[in-house]
């Protein structure tokens, strides 16, 4: 969601001859003790701005990602923006039919569209991760501090914090009295977007936010105690031991900690060093860094929420449309287990318009599901790794491409891939070269299972499940025909699961460069 910086990639992998097939043995033991492996990874997903969510195409996306991994909220930009009319002192709803005295003072707010969006996410059996941003215009004190974004939202404070806090009053009285404190109270109210970069406009950011997350975690919680309120909802990782220190020192309430990284954030902005974190370590080097922030704050037991997290947060089409995608989840999924109780995909659908409309399908969005319902290679990682239990089991080698767990039914569900680098960074699209680097043949060595026990292979690689062959064999029309769009969603779809069988407690599975498999064994 910011704009591009370059990033030095590696290529050493595609100086490896393509013929070099590298060996591995994993050996499994199905009754072995266990760990919880919630699926932290997808209980969340981004989206674009609040008003989106009342189009068709964003909520047909929303089933679709809801449909393969059952994920409970979603998050974004813009509740408070005047596209959604929740506040306009000078434009109030007066029933004709009241005598003037009879009329309500609250009527400077104006709940219709935020009703119409809260109920189209719970029909859906999805909460609402609430961002409170951002600035009315009619409440700002700078009423030109607008954003970027396409779609210019206000960044500035409140020209007076007595408006913000009734605003906040209002807007948590109303959504108990329509949906209940018992509903409410599930839900995770964050305070703001990024206000360590350019999403705030209070001068000196730091402490201007500290203001304003007081009073909103002040007001909020007036209303209701078991409403569960957090912050700093930074960029980069940032502000959380000075966040957490101001919170103990000031008294103010605060239920979980929420910050963001990107796989393509350097080094310098995140961890303040001087080294070169590859794309595929950045997110995991962030989350342990703030969960050890945690441990050491006054509050060791806060949940942490990344509440953004994406291999890039750029629009770099060599990353977040291709199959690069798949080993990039599982090996983050990997190193961040146990670390953190959710993380946000930024986001589930390129019904998005933070650069503006879409104009074309593949052109890097942050989403899983292209324009026009077409699903990406990410959106198939996503359903493969939704197979996987919730509980992990060990591996004898703790080898860096694999993951082995127990699912509530018994089966073992195992991931398994061949991470590469990208093959091209940046916002121009390059095809993929003959030789991305060489393949993987991983054996598995089961034991507590069957001799010749039941196996279903699902696999995305560069020849399945990769709408992005056929968007390229198209020569990539910028606005592809109808019967195109048809192709291209059959196209994307995974395709159906091989059916094996083990062979004396083996089975041996290859994997192409950038490929991910997951196998469930009975």
């Amino acid at each position: 969601m910011r704009l591009t910086l370059a990033y030095a990639a590696t290529f050493l992998s595609l100086l490896v001859p393509a013929t070099l097939t590298a060996q591995e043995t994993l050996i499994i033991d199905a009754h072995a003790p266990t760990t919880p492996f919630p699926h932290f990874w997808e209980k969340t997903f981004g989206s674009g701005r609040a008003i989106l969510s009342l189009r068709d195409d964003y909520r047909k996306d929303l089933d679709t990602v809801h449909d393969a991994t059952n994920f409970e909220s979603v998050r974004f930009h813009g509740i408070f923006n005047d596209e959604v009319g929740l506040y306009d002192p000078d434009r109030q709803v007066k029933n004709p039919g009241l005598a003037a005295e009879a009329i309500q003072s609250d009527t400077v707010y104006n709940f219709s569209y935020i009703d119409h969006i809260y109920d189209g996410l719970l029909a859906r059996h999805i909460r609402p991760f609430v961002e409170l941003s951002f600035m009315p215009k009619k409440m700002s004190s700078n009423p030109d501090a607008v954003h970027a974004f396409w779609y210019h939202p206000n960044v500035a404070p409140p020209k007076d914090y007595k408006l913000w806090d009734a605003m906040i009053t209002a807007f948590a009285k109303h959504l108990i009295d329509r949906y209940g404190i018992d509903e409410v109270s599930t839900w995770y109210f964050e305070v703001w977007n990024e206000p360590n970069l350019d999403f705030w406009g209070g001068r000196p950011n730091q402490p201007t936010y500290f203001e304003l997350y007081d009073h909103t975690a002040r007001a909020l919680k007036t209303v209701s105690p078991s409403i569960i309120v957090g912050g700093p909802s930074t960029a980069q990782a940032a502000w959380v031991p000075d966040f957490l220190a101001h919170t103990h020192q000031a008294n103010v309430p605060v239920d979980f900690v929420s910050t963001h990284v990107y796989g393509n954030d350097t080094a310098d902005n995140v961890l303040h060093t001087n080294e070169n974190v590859p794309r595929d370590q950045m997110v995991f080097r962030s989350v342990e860094k703030v969960h050890n922030e945690i441990l050491k704050s006054p509050y060791p037991k806060i949940p942490l929420i990344f509440s953004e997290y994406n291999a890039s947060y750029a629009n770099e089409p060599n990353v977040t449309d291709t199959v690069y995608m798949g080993p990039w989840l599982a090996n983050t999924i990997r190193q961040c287990d146990g670390l953190t109780q959710a993380m946000s995909y930024w986001s589930f659908s390129d019904v998005f318009e933070e650069q503006g409309v879409v104009r074309t399908p593949f052109y890097g969005g942050f989403g899983v599901i292209a324009e026009d319902d077409i699903p990406k290679p990410a959106f198939n990682a996503f359903a493969m790794l939704h197979r996987l239990g919730d509980q992990r089991l060990p591996i004898a080698s703790n080898p860096e491409d694999a993951l082995a767990t127990r699912t509530a039914d018994g089966a073992l569900a195992i991931a398994l891939w061949n991470y590469a680098p990208p093959f091209g960074e940046g916002s121009t699209y390059t095809p993929p070269p003959t030789n991305l680097g060489p393949s993987k043949t991983i054996t598995l060595k089961l034991k507590g299972v069957s001799p010749t026990a039941a196996a279903e292979l699902w696999q995305l690689d560069a020849d399945h499940g990769n709408v992005v062959k056929a968007f390229d064999a198209m020569g990539r029309p910028a606005t592809p025909s109808r019967q195109q769009i048809l192709e291209l969603q059959a196209a994307g779809k995974l395709p159906a699961p091989q059916h094996l069988h083990l062979t004396n407690n083996a089975l041996t599975v290859t994997l192409p460069p950038q490929g991910l498999a997951v196998l469930t064994i009975q």
